[in-house]
């Protein structure tokens, strides 16, 4: 089970995140802020006021926003492969 047991903000839309799996790294989430649940957090201040739950091992925001850990594993790969195609 994938679960988010540290979270910093970095800057923009990105959080450094930390996984029990041992991975870690920056995760952009610009692309993810749409639907009625994610609209407040376009704001920066909104955006950069989130918590790591002890409840449910991922990053929240006090309106209940929240990211799936499994969803944040998968950016932070997808988003590392991306770059390494994009620096070829």
């Amino acid at each position: 089970m994938v679960e988010v047991t540290a979270a910093k903000y970095v800057k923009n839309y990105r959080i450094f995140v930390v996984f029990n799996t041992g991975e870690e790294g920056e995760v952009d989430l610009e692309a993810a802020l749409w639907g009625p649940v994610f609209e407040p957090l376009k704001n920066l201040d909104v955006f950069k006021r989130f918590e790591v739950s002890p409840l449910f091992h991922t990053i929240v925001w006090e309106n209940e926003a929240d990211f799936a850990p499994e969803f944040l594993r998968d950016k932070l790969l997808e988003q590392r492969k991306t770059a390494k195609v994009g620096s070829r």
